[in-house]
């Protein structure tokens, strides 16, 4: 199976973790606004460690 993703679904994969994650900052609502970028950042990190681990699966 040779799959392999380009970078518009690498973008979307990423803005599709940004929405998860301010979506669930909005649920469990932090404290103050750095929590929310952490939360979003930290979101965003494992979104492209999943892409990345994806392609070197696939590879």
């Amino acid at each position: 199976m040779n799959i392999h993703l380009h970078n518009a679904d690498i973008v979307t994969i990423i803005a599709l973790a940004l929405l998860g994650s301010l979506l669930l900052a909005l649920r469990f609502r932090p404290a103050t606004w750095k929590g929310l970028i952490v939360e979003a950042l930290a979101a965003n990190a494992a979104a492209i460690a999943a892409v990345v681990a994806f392609e070197m699966l696939v590879a």
